[in-house]
């Protein structure tokens, strides 16, 4: 009786493993299904350029003798789309352009490392492909800060202006003595299995822009549902995270050419240091050599183009018709 007992423990544990392996793959296949279906549904806004044998997406809008680069911080899954309300607003006056990287938005995912000078060439050449000349006003967020400076730094020809969203420099992990984040690598293996889905659509609102009603469309913010299905954690995403550190040494030595105008918008936060250092002195640090520069404090979220499109607009506006 007790070895029966055993064996249907046994066969009922088997079981119970068949039943979730099966789902798990048909939930697998579903999610590829689904992936092919928006993908063809939601087509590229821009144009797909070949850069090392991988298609990237630049998408552009707006005419003007400025021509503002604007480049997204890690994790942003589908910048073309988070960035709308700012390029809407700054397109009335300038040619914007939104590079998204390998791994983001409508772009492919690349096996080449995710250094810094492979990310800046890569930029270049998109922007190249895409008959999109130079000089560029580059308007980094977040991470995208320290490419800005690298790209400054060994093309300031190319590079007519640096306009800030709350960037992130090379030295700011030194001057607050912070660690440098990381993901962990098996979000990579589990990104083609749709767990990113399942994600998004419990918990939208952690995945989706923190914005008035209305500022973003009904069918941006489907689609850029659908894209972060798609992307997020990806191998490209997380390599990118992990390979900060290594950005950041590679940077760290540098600042700003003091020729390149530089603005830099950042959220107001109170947070001071048991040795008084803020956001707002560690920013005028980086710029203090530099000869035309500002520093705008806004209120609101990180992602201050969510809430402050209008305003940032009207500022870069009113920066670079001073020189």
């Amino acid at each position: 009786m007790r070895t029966w007992k055993k064996v249907r423990f046994w066969l009922f544990i088997r079981n119970v493993l068949l039943i979730v392996t099966a789902i798990f793959c048909i939930w697998i296949i579903f999610n590829q299904i689904i992936i092919a279906y928006e993908q063809n549904k939601y087509l590229p806004l821009g144009q797909l350029v070949e850069v090392d044998g991988e298609k990237m997406h630049v998408y552009t809008k707006g005419e003007g003798k400025n021509t503002i680069v604007l480049l997204s911080g890690a994790g942003t899954a589908a910048p073309a789309l988070d960035y709308e309300p700012l390029m809407n607003e700054m397109a009335k006056n300038n040619r914007i352009v939104v590079v998204e990287t390998f791994g983001y938005g409508w772009s492919d995912t690349t096996n080449k490392e995710r250094t810094v000078e492979n990310i800046v060439e890569e930029i270049r050449e998109a922007l190249n492909k895409a008959n999109i000349e130079g000089p560029y006003i580059l308007m980094p967020h977040s991470v995208s800060g320290i490419y800005s400076m690298y790209y400054a730094n060994k093309y300031p020809n190319e590079i007519k202006a640096i306009i800030g969203i709350d960037c992130t420099l090379p030295q700011v992990v030194e001057y607050f003595n912070e660690s440098v984040p990381t993901m962990p690598q098996y979000l990579s293996m589990l990104a083609p299995t749709g767990i990113a889905r399942l994600a998004v659509y419990m918990n939208p609102d952690e995945y989706l822009p923190n914005a008035n009603k209305g500022i973003y469309s009904d069918e941006n913010l489907k689609i850029t549902k659908s894209i972060s299905a798609w992307k997020l954690g990806n191998k490209n995403i997380v390599d990118e995270v992990n390979e900060m550190n290594h950005n950041i040494e590679k940077t760290i030595e540098m600042s700003f050419p003091p020729e390149i105008p530089v603005m830099i918008f950042t959220e107001k936060d109170d947070k001071v240091t048991e040795d008084g250092k803020t956001i707002l002195s560690f920013y005028r640090t980086q710029l203090s050599h530099v000869p035309s520069n500002k520093l705008i404090v806004l209120e609101g979220h990180h992602y201050l183009h969510w809430s402050h499109s209008e305003e940032i607009s009207q500022n870069v506006n009113d920066f670079l018709n001073a020189f």
